[in-house]
């Protein structure tokens, strides 16, 4: 099947776009990508995205859902013409959406423990413009089954970098950092995945701050690459309770968003340091909380060969010397290495997802998200071109 995955992360940055040919069935499946695209967001369309995940109202809600459903439906169209791929030979769509709130941890309602999880991108929308199936909405069923709804892509993972012979740490660096690994010969049962902590989020929320909007970006990591990580807000970042939360476990704004961004920057000017050293603390936080993941979680269970990290994370090339340094003697890779786009594969892997839930196969992994069995996950949505999905 030609598939178009679409995922918009915790950076809000804009819809992160893959068409790929899968063959296949279940953990047997091949992906080749055939093309790979970032649309972004409209600037004004970010800020509101942000302030709905903290103070939105149920009216901004309901109208973004169906504003982001358009754009997400735009882009699908957009990277079909630049493939050169007639809108109607493709087979399906898979949808993350846009998270607006995650919350795995368990509340008592009525007597019943309650979790959930909001993804906006109305998934009608998609297929009513693009007239193809679309599937969106995976990770509530994973969060009934008992488990966080997070992270799902260590099923791709899985299928594109196990090694019966090396074990191997696969790192993303989204908006948040998770890491996935994979023991050498085992199965997919025997996976370890969790969220370590801050991806670029933080990193990105001190730029814009220090900048007063005018960067969304450490761009090729050149502001934290003029400072030096001030060792004692470095120290305190570290205590972080998150970075000591057994697995399973994920989080997202909640922890590392708009709260912890204030306190670090209040806490700055208490230590009058100035926006070099500022960006080199909070990315050597993300390199060392991807690490002491690694020493705290991984290293008992015998530790990996090398670490392969992808994401937009690796696109800033301070935070990647700061992850190698954080290794030590582990060589870390690229996803490039594998001949793999970094920045695709989220998005590959709701197109995955997507195939997946379209043949009844399960596509969440327990072992990672804690859930208490495997699942076929996401909800279905009927195209009107004409093409009958099996």
């Amino acid at each position: 099947m030609k598939v178009i995955g679409l995922i918009s992360g915790t950076s809000t940055d804009g819809i992160d776009t893959a068409l790929v040919d899968i063959t296949g069935r279940g953990l047997e499946s091949r992906l080749m990508l055939l093309r790979f695209a970032t649309y972004p967001y409209p600037r004004a369309l970010r800020g509101r995205l942000v302030r709905l995940t903290h103070d939105g109202r149920v009216e901004d809600l309901s109208r973004l859902n169906v504003y982001v459903g358009e754009l997400f439906a735009k882009a699908a169209v957009r990277i079909a013409r630049e493939a050169g791929i007639p809108l109607n030979e493709i087979d399906l769509i898979g949808s993350h959406g846009q998270t607006i709130c995650h919350q795995p941890v368990p509340l008592k309602m009525g007597g019943l423990n309650i979790r959930s999880t909001l993804q906006i991108g109305e998934p009608s929308v998609i297929a009513e413009r693009t007239g193809v199936t679309t599937v969106a909405d995976f990770r509530p069923r994973d969060l009934a089954a008992g488990g966080e709804g997070a992270p799902l892509t260590p099923y791709l993972h899985y299928i594109l970098f196990h090694n019966p012979l090396r074990p191997r740490l696969v790192v993303n660096i989204g908006g948040i950092s998770n890491v996935t690994y994979l023991p050498r010969d085992s199965g997919l049962e025997n996976v370890l995945a969790f969220d370590a902590g801050p991806g670029n989020m933080l990193i990105d929320g001190i730029v814009q701050d220090r900048t007063k909007g005018r960067r969304a970006m450490d761009r090729g990591g050149a502001m934290a690459r003029r400072g030096r990580a001030h060792r004692r807000l470095l120290s305190e970042l570290l205590r972080h309770p998150f970075l000591y939360q057994r697995p399973p476990k994920t989080t997202g704004r909640e922890l590392f968003g708009r709260a912890l961004i204030e306190r670090v920057v209040l806490r700055a000017k208490v230590l009058r340091l100035n926006q070099w050293d500022l960006l080199a603390t909070v990315t050597a936080f993300t390199a060392r909380a991807i690490a002491n993941a690694y020493e705290r979680f991984i290293l008992p269970r015998g530790g990996a060969v090398e670490v392969i990290v992808g994401g937009g994370g690796t696109r800033n090339p301070t935070l990647m010397q700061f992850i190698q340094e954080a290794f030590g003697g582990v060589p870390v890779f690229t996803f490039e290495k594998f001949d793999l786009d970094s920045r695709a594969l989220e998005a590959m892997a709701f197109a995955l997802f997507a195939y997946g839930t379209i043949q009844g196969e399960p596509n969440n992994v327990p072992s990672a998200t804690g859930a208490n069995r495997p699942v076929v996950m996401g909800k279905i949505v009927p195209g009107n071109n004409g093409r009958m999905v099996p």
